[in-house]
Order: C-alpha cells, then sequence, then structure tokens
C-alpha cells in the first residue's frame, strides 16, 4: 500500500503535465541528475512530546522531462539515515531510521539566463518512508515502518559546462507530520519541516 501510494503521487503529476501545456517550439529533452544532499529537520513539539532529528547527508536522483523552455516534470528518489530523538515524559526515546523519499513535482524554468545560469523553481507532493534500522542505541521495542506524505517545494540553478552535462545546485523543502512509528507513546501530531540543500551533475540527453 505504501509504495502504491508513492507511486500514485509521483505518476499523477507526471502524467498530468503533458495536457495542461501546449508543445512549443523548441523540441523536448530529458535529464538525469546525481547530488549530494543535506538533510536537515526542524525541531518540533505536540502532546508533550519534544522531537528532534539528527541532521545528516544522502543523496538524491532524479529523472527530468522536460516539455518545451519553460515546463518540465520531474520524478526523484533520495536517501538518508537520521535519528528521531523524542523526548517523553518517561525520558528520551530515540529511534533511528532510513528515510526514503519518492517525489513527483512540477518544474518553471527561466527561459533566458541569469548570469550564465539557468535558474528554477519547482512544487510537488510525494511520500517519506521511515524505515527503523533496529540498530543498537536508536532502537525502540514495536518500531515499524512508516510512510508521510509531503509537499515539496523549492528551486536551483544549473550550470552548463557542456551540451550534455550540467552541475546543479538545488534547495528542496519538505512539510510533513512527524513520524511516531504507529508508536502511540511517540505520536505528537506535529508537522515539521526538513531542508535539504544540494549540489550535483546532471546528463542531459
Amino acid at each position: 500500500m505504501i509504495r502504491k501510494l508513492i507511486v500514485a503521487a509521483i505518476l499523477g503529476i507526471l502524467v498530468s503535465a503533458p495536457g495542461a501545456i501546449a508543445q512549443e517550439g523548441r523540441g523536448r529533452w530529458q535529464e538525469i541528475g546525481i547530488q549530494g544532499t543535506g538533510f536537515l529537520t526542524k525541531d518540533s513539539n505536540g502532546n508533550g512530546i519534544n522531537q528532534h532529528a539528527t541532521d545528516t547527508g544522502g543523496f538524491l536522483v532524479s529523472y527530468r522531462y522536460h516539455f518545451n523552455r519553460w515546463l518540465a516534470a520531474d520524478a526523484s528518489y533520495g536517501y538518508a539515515r537520521n535519528t528521531q530523538q523524542n523526548f517523553i515524559s518517561s525520558g528520551p526515546l530515540s529511534v533511528q531510521a532510513n528515510v526514503h523519499q519518492a517525489t513527483g513535482a512540477l518544474v518553471i524554468t527561466s527561459p533566458r539566463r541569469v548570469f550564465k545560469l539557468n535558474p528554477y523553481a519547482l512544487a510537488g507532493a510525494g511520500a517519506l518512508l521511515f524505515d527503523p534500522t533496529g540498530n543498537v542505541g536508536g532502537f525502540a521495542a514495536g518500531a515499524q515502518s512508516q510512510a508521510k506524505a509531503a509537499f515539496v517545494y523549492g528551486g536551483g540553478a544549473d550550470y552548463d559546462f557542456s551540451r550534455h552535462f550540467t552541475l546543479r545546485a538545488e534547495y528542496r523543502g519538505f512539510a510533513y507530520e512527524r513520524p511516531d512509528f504507529q508508536l502511540n507513546a511517540l505520536h505528537s501530531g506535529a508537522t515539521t519541516h526538513t531542508a535539504q540543500p544540494s549540489a550535483g551533475l546532471v546528463f542531459r540527453f
């Protein structure tokens, strides 16, 4: 069920995009990118629970299809690992988890370069899947994998250094409900935000 929800969120954006635009006279092209990322989550609290997630890094792999000079659709998968630290009345309880992200987004690209850069903005939706590692020091009895729907937004800029290769610097933000790993003791109901700065290489074809 979790995988179906993630795939549906991405395909919904990718499939609906072509019908919303008319083909412009400059052809279409595709991109595959890989970026190193930061994964920085804001503290939150709710139901008497104070929550903190450790800052970490990861990677992002993306596929982008350009319908014309200004509109594209993006499908991305990312990975990071952090520890969700929960401070509850009975004491601290931490859960280390692998965080898988799957998102689909529409991308608006400037048709003209700005200081040799191609800026863009994006917005979309997807899911973050928190999968406990079970490692010592970050294990809570009964903790289970949990997916959280997420709104994603951001922007970035590409610098072309050849016809097929581009350097990309990007920022993505995620808004979602804090995971509780299906444990009542960790349910805060709080909404949190994760900042994901990144940089990497893009292949265009």
